[in-house]
């Protein structure tokens, strides 16, 4: 299953730090033929396409940016299958077709607050129908398969206080608000805060509205969780309707599970609950054969490796007969049944690529349909056995496509239906992006790509800038990338690459660095900038380092182990594992890297830390976290920057107001963070010419 958690480190000085010595934009504006910042802020996002069941319309979600209130809003868009007619339908996302085709379901805010269900009939006239007014929000919506019923995931509160005999405060006294009371380990949630004391479960209501009711309740959680991280509920209807199908974990050790989850049936009318695999495990992806007779999920057996790629099962509706159908040693993600129940089509991702495969259900072997180098997807299926996805290219935005897999024992064949950005790409340079390989120790083969500044000249040198992922158990891909085509319109070499401990390259090379985090991960990234360099157009006095996470937990153990680079920029790192379990929401992944706890053996903790290193650190370092950070807190940054400020290493904090991990899910801290860095970066060393300008390449 997917497990976007696994990607866990995935993205005033202040008050001494003087704002005009570090300016926020270059010294000149780029033609508005290259990718600035500017374009940025018309860029659109696609997602979620869904085909009607039928085969004959594509609804999907399109996101842009709002420029005055600093945030991507969403909407709906229609099309029929071959492209045509493309057009806005409604405010709003997550839409999901009823099973006859006739009516939507779909998420957006309502009365009397927050995420509401509304369900729009699509005859004309159409009409639409908050459904739901309730007072949580909601997510995770399936339909029953007769189409009376609407299913949702809520958080349910359960109020847990600890109760003093307080005096009364004085009529119109303003007393202090009583502390927060934390008796769970996982007590707060990166991008949402401090938790509040309760459960998510599923619940059900009319189609035509009325008041939701609780399928599952008590005092667990439905959805699988990584480290308590709640996410999306994988969950799915039984034929009659009379069942569901869910993903969650009900024992009584939920707080201290790291990343077990169950498969459970639910019993509608009375809300009977019964545990289906009979294996503990990661579980989830579930989906119900056309059938009605089995249930395809993904995950993997317990196992005590940091990471460890997902295959494709299949069970009996009563948990029997579970058996594994791919052994492709690559993580899967969204499975969906042929119509006539032989097998099911997911997406698999690759050595920077992503394709559609195919599984036959009596596991008798897996077939790729598509092929190429490219970031492609298949979101939903019709009848008919065509369906809906979305793919990129290294010069490509995403956009949706229909594919058609409805010919077996064929490749499949796909078309893009959409060209969201193609106004604000028209006539812009953009640099080309090019493969690269590295041989390292122990003779792994490293691979990774290049971006070039769009008026590259063979013979001259330019600067670099090189990303590193986060994850760690994450991967680069040839998806088209703003960030990066920024800095290539800005005069700079990118290089971006997938080290060891990233997934696509199976089992073995994610679970490299197992116990070993920092480690063989560097001498990848090192033998990466070597084989770049070998290729003699990269100006080695001019070469900068700089990611976030798991980047930032990189690029500062680089610094700290090599003094190649100009300067640097990390971004939300961790630099000192012993505070790092106390600080981050997701303790239970930071204490399994080690083999024992800090304080029965504190010398891996330590050996690990890039704060450790902080004596050998020479490179001028900008530091970026995001104030609320609750995943690599700024406590992370600080320790480090006080280190380089003790050493008189140059060093900069910059404290993004508004943000959680990362430093870019605001529009305009996205542009920050880009000319943020190529200002830093323009800095060192003191004497070059600025990368945005270099010498007779423009």
């Amino acid at each position: 299953m997917r497990r976007p958690a696994l990607r866990v480190f995935a993205y005033g000085v202040v008050a001494l730090f003087v704002a005009s010595s570090l300016p926020a934009q270059a010294a000149s504006r780029l033609p508005d033929t290259l990718f600035t910042v500017e374009k940025y802020l018309d860029y659109e996002q696609v997602a979620d396409p869904q085909i009607s069941p039928d085969g004959s319309q594509i609804i999907y979600t399109r996101r842009h940016v709002n420029k005055m209130e600093d945030r991507w809003d969403a909407n709906l868009w229609i099309m029929n299958a071959d492209g045509s007619r493309n057009r806005f339908l409604a405010k709003g996302s997550n839409p999901r077709w009823s099973p006859d085709g006739t009516r939507i379901a779909f998420l957006n805010d309502g009365e009397p607050s927050g995420t509401q269900l509304f369900v729009r009939h699509m005859e004309a006239p159409a009409a639409t129908t908050q459904i739901t007014h309730v007072a949580e929000s909601m997510s995770d919506i399936r339909w029953s398969p007769d189409g009376k019923w609407i299913g949702f995931s809520m958080f349910v509160p359960k109020k847990d206080e600890w109760k003093i005999e307080m005096p009364a405060a004085p009529a119109g006294a303003k007393w202090t608000p009583a502390p927060k009371y934390v008796t769970s380990l996982h007590y707060r949630m990166d991008r949402r805060g401090f938790n509040r004391s309760g459960f998510t479960h599923l619940f059900l209501v009319p189609a035509d509205g009325g008041t939701p009711r609780a399928l599952t309740s008590g005092d667990w959680n439905v959805g699988a969780r990584f480290d308590g991280q709640a996410g999306a509920v994988s969950w799915d209807w039984s034929q009659d309707g009379r069942t569901v199908y869910v993903v969650g974990y009900g024992e009584k050790n939920a707080d201290l599970n790291y990343r077990t989850s169950n498969i459970y049936s639910v019993d509608v009318a009375t809300g009977a609950l019964k545990r289906l695999n009979a294996q503990d495990g990661e579980w989830g992806g579930i989906a119900l054969s056309p059938d009605g007779r089995r249930l395809a999920f993904m995950g993997s057996p317990a196992n005590k490796a940091s990471y460890r790629a997902d295959e494709i099962y299949l069970m009996n509706v009563d948990g029997s007969g579970a058996a594994k159908i791919t052994s492709i040693d690559r993580d899967p993600s969204v499975i969906l049944w042929a119509r006539d129940g032989s097998g099911v089509y997911f997406t698999v991702a690759e050595s920077g690529t992503s394709n559609v495969y195919f599984a036959s259900a009596s596991g008798s072997g897996t077939t790729r349909l598509t092929t190429g180098a490219h970031v492609l997807s298949l979101q939903s299926l019709a009848r008919t056995g065509v369906g809906a996805g979305l793919r990129s290219s290294p010069l490509e935005p995403p956009d949706v496509v229909r594919i058609d897999v409805s010919k077996r024992g064929a490749a499949a064949t796909y078309a893009q239906l959409t060209h969201v950005n193609e106004d604000i790409l028209t006539n812009v340079r953009l640099g080309q992006v090019e493969r690269i390989t590295a041989k390292s120790t122990n003779n792994t083969d490293v691979e990774g790509w290049v971006v070039k500044p769009p008026s590259f000249v063979p013979g001259r040198k330019y600067p670099l800038v090189f990303e590193i992922h986060g994850g760690p158990h994450g991967m680069y891909n040839v998806a088209f990338s703003p960030s990066y085509q920024n800095f290539a319109a800005n005069g700079f070499v990118v290089l971006y690459t997938n080290p060891r401990g990233s997934t696509g390259y199976g089992s073995a090379f994610g679970n490299a660095i197992q116990k070993n985090y920092p480690g063989p991960d560097y001498d990848d990234l090192m033998a990466a900038v070597d084989a770049l360099v070998a290729k003699g157009y990269v100006d080695t006095e001019r070469m900068y380092v700089g990611g976030c996470s798991g980047g930032g937990v990189l690029s500062s153990w680089v610094i700290g182990h090599t003094d190649r680079f100009a300067a640097a920029a990390v971004r939300c790192p961790v630099t000192n594992w012993l505070s790092m379990a106390g600080h981050t929401d997701i303790p239970l992944f930071t204490y399994a890297f080690f083999d024992k706890p800090f304080w029965e053996d504190p010398k891996p903790w330590l050996e690990h830390s890039s704060l450790m290193y902080v004596g050998n650190v020479k490179t001028p370092t900008l530091i970026m976290t995001g104030e609320l950070d609750m995943r690599t807190p700024m406590p992370q940054s600080e320790e480090y920057f006080a280190a380089l400020k003790m050493r008189g290493v140059p060093a900069a904090l910059l404290r993004f107001e508004g943000e959680y991990h990362g430093t870019s899910s605001k529009p305009s801290n996205w542009v920050r963070t880009q000319l943020y860095m190529m200002s830093w970066y323009n800095k060192w060393p003191a004497n070059a010419t600025m990368a945005g300008q270099p010498s007779g390449v423009r």
